[in-house]
This record gives C-alpha cells, structure tokens and sequence, in this order.
C-alpha cells in the first residue's frame, strides 16, 4: 500500500478528509442536478445564440455546483468545529447551527439559482416538519392531507402568476406563461398545432 493510500485509509484523517469528499460530491452532486435542467430550461425559454445558450447552461452549472459544494464543506467543517467544542461529542442542535452557517454563507447571495435551490429545500422542509408532528403525535395525521395540499399551492400560484407575476422566479414565470398566455395566441393552422408564434 503506497503512502497517500495509507494516509487516507488513517482514522485519524477520517474527518478532515470526510469534508474534502464532501466539497468534491457537492460539486460532483450539483453539476448532475443542474446541468439537464439548464440545459432543458435554457433551449426552451431562452434566446440568444448557440454559443450564449451554451456558457448560460454552463454558468448555470457551475454556479451550482460551487455552491452545493461549499455548503458542504462549510456545514460539515461546523460540525466538525462545535464537535470539538463540545469534548467530541455531537449535540442535536449542532445540525441546525451548521446549517444556519452554511445557509447563510453560501445561499444568502440572492440570485436565481439559490433561490431554486432554497425554494426546493423549502418544500421538503415544509412537508418534513409536517411528518413530525404527526410523527411525535403533536398533530393527528390528517384524512386526505395531499389534495387539500396541491390545491392550495396550485390555487396560490395561479392567482400570483395573474395578478403578481413579478413576486415568482423567472423560470416559473416562463414556464406559466408558455402554457397559459402563449396558448392563447396563433394566426395559422401550424403555429396553433406546431409552434408558438
């Protein structure tokens, strides 16, 4: 076994080189995520030239793969940080903290695609809180909770679509106006059936 194999089979390497690993399947994680929905996105919705769709599709990529990836890294270093702050011992509350950090740190920069990445995580944590309390018998589990529940967000979002467009993401924007205003409008057979004007 050579030195650098060695090195990183050594426990006591285990944590430091657990957040390098973390940086490297942020990155890894994000650019498989990102990469098809911009590329998707971008050749939909977007005009420009070959070479701009292109670099939109890669900066898209990027960007998110930088930050999934340093988030990572700083939530698993915080951890790692209020661990040994706490004799090696991991509180409950350390989670939170780090992702408070992090959250702060790495998503805080408004921009399209952390608002995409925190709104998503937003709906998770939404229905994962909702699970808990039923979970911990806090809350009965309610007879049909889904559909009560897709109603609302599609009632909500269509009134804000009509009457507060600008108050959703571009991409939403884009993707509601191509399925219900550009639906609206055509001038012959083709570009009914075929194409959007």
């Amino acid at each position: 076994m050579d030195a650098l194999t060695q090195f990183v089979l050594n426990p006591d390497h285990r944590e430091l080189l657990g957040i390098v690993k973390g940086l490297r399947n942020g990155i890894v994680y994000g650019a498989k995520v990102r990469f098809p929905h911009a590329l998707v996105m971008t050749f939909l919705f977007r005009s420009g030239s070959l070479r701009d769709k292109l670099w939109a599709v890669f900066k898209a990529t990027r960007t998110h793969a930088q930050n999934l990836g340093m988030f990572v890294t700083v939530y698993k270093t915080a951890m790692l940080m209020l661990k040994k702050l706490s004799n090696d011992k991991e509180a409950s509350y350390h989670s939170f903290v780090a992702g408070v950090v992090g959250g702060y740190l790495v998503f805080g920069k408004n921009n399209n695609i952390n608002s995409q990445i925190v709104m998503y995580v937003f709906s998770r944590v939404v229905f994962g809180l909702a699970k808990s309390l039923v979970k911990h018998n806090v809350i009965d589990e309610p007879h049909q909770p889904f559909p009560v529940f897709a109603a609302l967000v599609w009632g909500l979002v269509m009134w804000l679509f009509h009457h507060e467009r600008s108050t959703l993401q571009p991409s939403l924007q884009a993707s509601m106006k191509y399925l219900y205003l550009d639906s609206n409008h055509w001038t012959t057979l083709r570009n009914w059936l075929w194409h959007n004007q």
